[in-house]
């Protein structure tokens, strides 16, 4: 027996927003990654090899296209929404402090 309209777009509204909330996770781990990994090139003398800046730059550029592309769902709260705006502002701050690593 098919199941009713309303159920199964419930169901698939909830899969969907659960994946969404997983993406935007793992988007903020990758952040933490990059931000302990620039704190670290910070402390070190002569840490911006030319291997070095562009593998981090590319993780920036990276995490940011996803970032700044992602689309919100329509049923997304606005604790999610809230988030994506704290992330793409930790972005912008990383991004100035490895230009400020990279310029020693």
């Amino acid at each position: 027996m098919p199941q009713s309209e309303e159920y199964l777009y419930s169901n698939v509204q909830d899969h969907m927003i659960e994946s969404w909330r997983v993406f935007i996770n793992n988007l903020e781990k990758s952040l933490n990654m990059l931000e302990k990994d620039i704190d670290e090139a910070a402390q070190m003398q002569d840490i911006c090899t030319l291997e070095w800046c562009e593998a981090t730059e590319h993780v920036i550029d990276e995490i940011g296209n996803s970032l700044f592309s992602i689309s919100e769902p329509k049923w997304a709260s606005q604790d999610d929404s809230n988030k994506i705006k704290v992330l793409k502002k930790r972005l912008h701050d990383l991004y100035a402090k490895y230009k400020a690593t990279s310029a020693k």
